[in-house]
């Protein structure tokens, strides 16, 4: 099985060309492994992919163009097919991370959350794993941002891992981890 940040519909192709569905045929531990590392990081990518959007809206000029070419497939691997984000007014951005905006607070968690829960498709491992590369995707566009990200991505942090917590309560697990 094969799972991409870019890609969010998931390949459960496997590399071989075999397919392993996971209903009805056991994962081996290494399988289930690097599944979970998987999830992990691709969640992290698509974390820090999306913060970095919000980010290059609500940034200076001079850095607005900086990533401009990298994060093009990505808008439209999510369903932007708007504007030329740098081609944007100011209003426009502001637009876009509004309250009701493709790229605000509410769609964005969402689909950071969505592309946990759907990856792991009930499976409480691969949501722990996608909560944890969450986290770790939004320390890293920390670290890139050089201190405290803008609220609207600590807001957008708080709101995916609440869609994410009530959809484990939801399924019966435990929201604290107690296998530490």
């Amino acid at each position: 099985m094969e799972i991409t940040a870019t890609n969010v519909n998931l390949n459960t192709q496997r590399s071989e060309g075999v397919m392993k569905n996971l209903y009805t045929q056991k994962l081996s531990k290494d399988e289930a492994k690097e599944l979970k590392q998987m999830v992990v990081d691709n969640a992290n990518k698509f974390t820090f992919d999306s913060v970095s959007i919000q980010n290059e809206l609500t940034s200076p000029e001079d850095m607005f163009q900086k990533n401009y070419e990298e994060f093009q497939s990505f808008l439209k691997d999510i369903g932007y097919d708007g504007k030329p984000i740098a081609e944007l007014s100011k209003d426009e951005a502001a637009e876009l991370v509004s309250e009701d905006g493709i790229f605000g607070i509410k769609q964005t968690s969402q689909r950071m959350a969505d592309f946990v829960i759907n990856g792991a498709n009930g499976d409480e491992d691969l949501l722990r794993a996608g909560r944890e590369g969450i986290i770790e995707g939004y320390n890293q566009a920390q670290e890139l941002w050089g201190g405290e990200l803008p609220e609207i991505s600590q807001k957008t942090l708080d709101a995916t891992l609440k869609i994410i917590d009530k959809e484990m309560a939801d399924l019966g697990y435990n929201v604290i981890d107690t296998s530490a």
